[in-house]
Order: C-alpha cells, then structure tokens, then sequence
C-alpha cells in the first residue's frame, strides 16, 4: 500500500510538499527532429493522508475523451481537500495524439506493450516509464479510453471477475453499464493487476471526439471513486450514484454484405431476441439484408460509418437477461446527466 502521510511526495526526482501541486514533463525520447518528447503529469499532494489514484489518457492518442475529463476534473475545487495524491496522466501517448492515431510513430499499440523495457521499442519504453513513475507509486488507477474512430461507446466501466474489490469499486463508479472482460496480454491493466494496482477502465463516446455525455459519466464517477476511497470529503453535492447493470457476456454483430448501413437501435437501446437491429442495402436498392438480434440485451457500441464491408463489426450488444430493467438504468442515468448542469457548469469553458 503506498498511501501517503502528510510527508512529501517524491516522483522523478522532484519534492512536492504536502498540500501543494506541480506540474512536471518525464522525458521519453528525442525525436528526429531533436524535439524531446515527455510524458506530462500534474501531481496533487494533500494535506492529509490517503491513497495514491493516477487518472490516465490517450493511451490510444486518438482516443481524446479522457484529455477533457482530466481537464475538468483537475478545476474541480473539492481538490482543495483532498487527502492522499492525485496524479493525472492526461496524455500518454503524446505521438499518437499529435498525429491523431491510435499507434506510435511504429505502429505498435502502446496498450499491448506493457511492461515494457528500459532499452525495448519506443513503445517498451514508454511503457516502461509509465509503470514506473506512475503505476508503482500508485495503490488505484482509473485509465481513460473511447471507441475508435468511427465507433461509439456507451459510458462504461469494464473489470474483471477475478477481483470482487475491484467490482465494488466499478459499481461505486456508476456508469450506465458495467462489463465483465478478460484482461488482454501486454495491457495496462494487466501490467497493474501484476503489480498489486488495481486499474478501472472507462469506456465512453469516439475516437477524436468529444461527447458531452461520456465527459460527465466520466467526471461523476472519477469523483465518486475518490469520495469511496477517502480521497475527497462526501457532500451533498457530489454526484450521485446510478445504479449500474452489470453484464458478463457480450457480443459483436457483424455486417453479412457489404454496401450501406442503417442503423435502427441507439446507444443505450434494449434489444430482444429477433428484434430488427439494422439493414444493409447495395447502391441501387436492389438487394437488402436486415440483421436481427439473437440475444437479449443493451446497446453500449455500434458504427458510425454508413458504408460497410461484410464481416465490419456494427453493433456491440451486451446480454442482460432482464433487458427491459437494465435498459432504465441506461435512461435514467442518460436523464440525470442532462437534467444535472449545474453539477458541471463550472467545467464548461
């Protein structure tokens, strides 16, 4: 457990007193044109004790969501109270985010390099740096993703079963929906996992996008985690908690031809067994094949691109077995966020 006293923080080097902040650069590499490219990280060290969380972003550059919910939560005043320190990541992968691309400059995906190596890949060693500096100080993290480009994801929290600490954390949470998935090799979840840090995974909106919805499901449960943890006081004016559904099993449905798609069920819509989900016509409207559900459950990914190949992935549907219920909770939770400004007026510029 690395909980801190009301002694300094030491990271890189650098000494922040206690109830004091600092924003510092951990060099990476140079690049080809001697620009040295650094990870940024902007430390909050309260004034009393409590954990370490490290909030995390554009591990995939172009998933640009969590940039804006670091940025929001960094103007939050409740920080002001904060007990144990908070470190914020809010660009990992600073080559892919000025190129607007998932990979580094090698195509490698940064999410499947770690731990990484001092001497590996560009992506080994970034890797490497992050869990050093960042995940070994750390007792919880919440990293930060979107769909990408082209796709769009319901606000979701993703965990795995093996951690029943991890789960409650996930439910505190509270978004819309809560997903049961294994742990991909060479991830930063598994990478923290080994090290005894347990990582959230937030899901929400599309790649190179801001949604207004993801950025608030993002904020509110960021702040609820923190408030569970002893991180932040609990007011009255904290967000409160929609119950989220919890789903162990989902699946991809795909295009069976290819020309243009039209999607019939939204983010967040229940889907029955049978029930029409979308049709694919080719150019001239001459052939039509409309795609049904085969199992009961909640929307919470689909495409949007119109113009399909057979075999592209369309609709992400995770299985409820009381679908009509879990579909409420998405409603209800989707109606809170748009009828609650005042909660993240002051985050808005």
């Amino acid at each position: 457990m690395k909980t801190t006293s009301v002694q300094p923080f030491v990271i890189a080097d650098q000494t922040i007193q206690s109830g004091h902040q600092l924003e510092l650069d951990l060099p990476i590499s140079a690049m080809s044109n001697r620009q040295t490219m650094s990870l940024p990280v902007k430390v909050y060290h309260g004034a009393k004790p409590g954990p370490v969380l490290f909030v995390s972003a554009a591990i995939h550059g172009d998933e640009i969501i969590g940039v804006e919910i670091i940025r929001r939560l960094s103007k939050r005043p409740s920080l002001k109270q904060l007990a144990g320190t908070l470190l914020l990541v809010p660009i990992v992968n600073g080559y892919g985010f000025l190129n607007r691309s998932r990979y580094l400059p090698d195509r490698r995906d940064l999410n499947r390099s770690f731990p990484g190596s001092e001497t590996g890949s560009l992506a080994a060693r970034l890797a490497h740096l992050f869990l050093d500096e960042i995940v070994e100080r750390s007792d919880y993290g919440i990293d930060l993703h979107s769909a990408a480009i082209h796709r769009e994801n319901l606000p979701q929290i993703r965990v795995t079963s093996e951690d029943d600490k991890l789960l409650a954390l996930a439910k505190t949470f509270g978004a819309p929906a809560t997903i049961i998935s294994s742990i991909r090799d060479g991830s930063l979840r598994e990478a923290a996992s080994e090290r005894g840090v347990p990582v959230l995974l937030f899901e929400g909106g599309e790649g190179l996008r801001f949604d207004e919805t993801a950025v608030r499901a993002g904020l509110a449960g960021i702040l609820r985690v923190m408030s569970s943890i002893g991180m932040l006081p609990k007011k009255a004016n904290q967000p409160p908690s929609i119950t989220s559904f919890v789903s162990s099993k989902s699946n991809w449905v795909r295009a069976p031809e290819g020309g243009l798609l039209q999607l019939k069920k939204r983010l967040g819509a229940t889907v029955e067994p049978g029930d029409r989900i979308g049709v694919v016509t080719d150019i001239f409207d001459e052939e039509q094949y409309e795609i049904f559900s085969e199992h009961a459950g909640i929307v919470i990914g689909r495409s949007t691109l119109p113009i399909v190949n057979e075999g592209d992935a369309i609709m992400h549907i995770a299985r409820a077995a009381e679908a009509e219920i879990a579909g409420e909770r998405v409603e209800a939770f989707v109606d809170h966020l748009a009828l609650a400004p005042m909660f993240y007026e002051d985050e808005i510029i």
